[in-house]
C-alpha cells in the first residue's frame, strides 16, 4: 500500500508540474521579455559570402519598391541619385529619375527658398520637413532613415550561433531581419497577449510585440516590368537587397580588394620563404 501511495504522490507531482510548466510557457508567450520574439528567417542573397554580387535586376525592382510604398514615410537622406548608376541606370535615365522629385533649394539672389526639379547630384528627398511633423504624422513614431536600416537592425545572435557565423561568414543580418519584418504581419498573436491601441502586432520587431508602422505591402501592390511575382515575399527580398546596396554601395570593390590583398600576401609570404631558405642554406646551423 505505500508503494501505490508514493507512486501516486509522484503521478501527481509530475502532473502538477507539467500544468505548472505549461501555463509558464503560456505565460511566457503572452508577456515576452526577449525581442524580437522570433528569430529572423536566413534568407538566400547574391550579395552574402566573400565572392557576393549584387544583382542588379533585384536592386531596380527593390527601388521601385521604395519609391512607390516606402519613401511615403521613410527617407534616404544619404543616398544621391547619381549613384544610381550602380544599379545598371545610365546618364539619362537618372536624370529623368530625379527629375520626377521636387527638392526645396536656396536661397536665391534675392534671398528666397524656391522648390525645383532634382538634379542627380540631389540626394532623395525627404517625405516630411522634419522629424517632428514626420513623427506627428505617424502616431508619434517618426519613421527611421532608411539609407544604413540594413546596417543598422541586424539582430544579435547568441552562443553558439555567433561562433558558427565565424566561419560561414554569415553577414545577412540586416536584410534577413527587414524582409522577416516586412512579411511576419499576418502572424496571429498569442492568447492573453496585449497589443497596445493603435499598434501592430509582428513577432520579428525587435524592440516589442508590436510596432506603430502597419502592414506597408500587400501582393499585386507594385508592378514589376521583368515578369518576377509580385507578392509581398518578393517585394520583402528586392527591398531588403536595395536597402543592403543603400547601405554598403562599395561592397563588391571591397570584396574584389580584400581577395587581392589575400592573394598577395600569399604570394608575398611564399616569397619571403623562399628567398630566406636561398639566404641561408649554406649556413651551418
Amino acid at each position: 500500500m505505500k508503494k501505490i501511495l508514493t507512486s501516486l504522490a509522484l503521478v501527481g507531482l509530475v502532473a502538477a508540474g507539467t500544468a505548472a510548466f505549461a501555463a509558464e510557457e503560456a505565460h511566457n508567450a503572452a508577456a515576452p521579455t526577449h525581442f524580437p520574439i522570433n528569430e529572423p528567417k536566413e534568407m538566400s542573397w547574391s550579395f552574402t559570402g566573400p565572392f557576393g554580387t549584387y544583382d542588379k535586376a533585384q536592386l531596380q525592382r527593390g527601388l521601385k519598391v521604395y519609391k512607390e510604398v516606402c519613401s511615403a514615410c521613410h527617407s534616404m537622406n544619404l543616398v544621391a541619385f547619381r549613384t544610381l548608376s550602380d544599379l545598371g541606370y545610365n546618364d539619362a535615365q537618372i536624370k529623368t529619375l530625379a527629375a520626377e522629385y521636387t527638392v526645396h533649394d536656396g536661397p536665391n539672389d534675392a534671398g528666397d527658398m524656391f522648390d525645383r526639379p532634382g538634379k542627380p547630384s540631389d540626394h532623395f528627398p525627404a517625405p516630411f520637413a522634419n522629424e517632428q511633423a514626420a513623427a506627428a504624422s505617424n502616431g508619434g513614431a517618426a519613421p527611421p532613415d532608411m539609407s544604413l536600416l540594413a546596417k543598422a537592425r541586424g539582430v544579435e545572435r547568441g552562443f553558439p550561433q555567433f561562433v558558427f557565423d565565424i566561419f560561414t561568414q554569415y553577414d545577412a543580418g540586416g536584410p534577413d531581419y527587414i524582409h522577416s519584418l516586412l512579411t511576419g504581419y499576418d502572424q496571429t498573436p498569442p492568447a492573453g497577449m496585449v497589443i497596445p491601441e493603435g499598434t501592430h502586432y509582428n513577432p520579428y520587431f525587435m524592440s516589442g510585440v508590436s510596432l506603430k508602422m502597419p502592414k506597408p505591402l500587400s501582393d499585386g501592390q507594385v508592378t514589376y516590368d521583368d515578369g518576377s511575382p509580385q507578392t509581398v515575399d518578393q517585394y520583402a527580398r528586392d527591398v531588403s537587397a536595395f536597402l543592403t546596396w543603400a547601405a554598403e554601395p562599395h561592397m563588391e570593390a571591397r570584396k574584389k580588394m580584400g581577395f587581392r590583398v589575400l592573394v598577395f600576401l600569399l604570394l608575398f609570404g611564399a616569397l619571403v620563404y623562399l628567398t630566406k631558405r636561398k639566404v641561408w642554406e649554406g649556413v651551418a646551423h
